[in-house]
């Protein structure tokens, strides 16, 4: 049964590309799937139980990663919150348009003209909802109902208390008391879920946690009484809460009948931040080195799971992936033609993962952050990177002092700890070469920083 679901999926796939005036006729909306996207905050690499953590129990991601393809070289474009937000949802690196780092002022947010992901849904007719965070832009013309979504409730910055319900909004008003912001949201996406299961959807559920600040319900820190480090037991809690909301929309899921129709994703928005410069959360990057504001491993690999009974069998890719081609996977799965003028540089995974599609869906992924940059070509890194994680500066953000460029082979070396530069010259200069070709086709930042030697 799996075998034909998947080979239905990949002919529809194959016409909708060819034909897609003939696809969108035929095609009736029920028979499209749900998208089900969901972002944690600042999570360490391993912080879930799927990656071995013992301290802290998330039996409802380990089952969602245990159902789905788990992405062991899965990454993100960028070691920043907003930026890697604003690829995700419009399936483009953030360089391309200038979000390169977190707006700071109410004139600053994703681009106008950039369309996201629910924006293209919304135009085929799902319902479009957005819970959470949104941090991509304050001003009117910026906020979630103006760029694709039918419902918002969450907050519009990067960062929000658990417990007060200042700033919460529902739709563009204020919304109403919240006890802790974790199981509100969890509540709201179940709600979602439960009155729309009669027509295909697009839930982003964008969590807040494991963002600071640390706040936790007393009633889960005395659940892991036992962590010492009264920092980490807070984390361990709040991850905890994350784990329950997502628990809950998975049995709705399950209780509804939708859950063999729905496309659910999972990924962290960037690495734990785990060094000077950053909030630390209590969160743990091993066995990667570096932290969020990096572009070492420790700041842009992260957790990464996609789930679809029936079409994704169970298993691990270890092929390089990134959260950019989780929209270009949502629109061929919703049968929505890519058209050349959106410019995306995901791809969809689907044909790879169930071995439709041999290669590797990348040639080389890229990172640009400020000086901060980086590019995976294989087994291959070459990187440049903010030198506090070397415990040796007091630079941050935009402007800070960053190392020469390294060259590190991550099937030997994960940790980053022995670079090659020196030994391979040739190699060095080539992914240099390939690296300087991506970001002719950026631009500089449209904030956050001054001129940046790219170079």
């Amino acid at each position: 049964m799996t075998r034909v679901l998947i080979r239905l999926y990949l002919v529809v796939h194959v016409l909708a590309a060819s034909f897609p005036s003939v696809i969108a006729a035929e095609n009736s909306l029920s028979a499209r799937p749900n998208v089900l996207l969901i972002v944690g905050d600042d999570m360490g690499y391993a912080d879930v139980g799927f990656h071995g953590c013992k301290d802290i129990p998330t039996p409802n991601l380990d089952a969602l990663a245990a159902s789905g393809m788990r992405f062991t070289s899965g990454y993100v474009s960028g070691p920043y919150c907003s930026p890697t937000r604003a690829a995700l949802l419009t399936g483009r690196y953030q360089q391309r348009f200038g979000h390169e780092f977190n707006p700071g002022g109410n004139a600053e947010g994703l681009p106008i003209a950039e369309k996201t992901l629910a924006d293209r849904l919304q135009a085929v007719g799902y319902k479009t909802a957005l819970v959470g965070k949104w941090h991509l832009g304050n001003t009117p013309d910026r906020r979630p109902l103006r760029r694709g979504f039918e419902e918002f409730f969450g907050f519009l910055g990067g960062a929000h208390s658990y417990f007060a319900a200042e700033g919460i909004f529902r739709g563009d008003q204020p919304a109403e008391a919240i006890d802790y912001a974790t199981d509100a949201f969890g509540k709201e996406a179940v709600a979602f879920v439960q009155t729309h299961r009669d027509e295909p959807w697009f839930l982003y559920l964008a969590f807040n946690a494991v963002h600071t600040p640390m706040h936790a319900t007393e009633e889960r820190l005395r659940k892991f009484a036992s962590i010492e480090d009264p920092q980490r037991r807070k984390y361990a809690a709040m991850m905890s809460a994350m784990d329950d909301a997502i628990g809950s929309v998975q049995a709705a899921l399950k209780t509804t009948e939708q859950d063999q129709r729905t496309l659910v994703a999972f990924i962290s928005d960037n690495g734990g931040p785990t060094m000077q410069g950053v909030t630390v959360n209590g969160s743990n990057n091993a066995p990667l080195r570096g932290s969020k504001r990096t572009t070492l491993e420790g700041g842009v690999r992260v957790p990464f799971v996609l789930s679809w009974p029936g079409v994704i069998k169970p298993g691990e890719y270890h092929q390089p992936v990134i959260q950019i081609d989780l929209c270009a996977t949502a629109l061929a799965a919703c049968q929505v033609p890519e058209l050349s003028d959106w410019k995306l540089d995901g791809v969809d995974l689907i044909p790879y993962i169930t071995g439709a599609n041999q290669a590797a869906p990348h040639g080389a992924l890229y990172w640009r952050f400020g000086p901060q940059m980086a590019i995976r070509k294989g087994d291959w890194k070459l990187v440049r990177y903010d030198k506090a994680a070397d415990g040796n500066s007091t630079g941050a953000g935009p402007r800070a002092r960053v190392t020469s460029v390294k060259l590190y082979d991550l099937s030997k070396d994960i940790h980053e700890d022995h670079d090659l530069s020196e030994q391979k010259p040739e190699l060095t200069r080539a992914l240099q070469a390939d690296w300087d070709a991506w970001n002719a086709s950026n631009i500089a930042p449209l904030w956050g920083a001054g001129p940046m030697p790219y170079k």
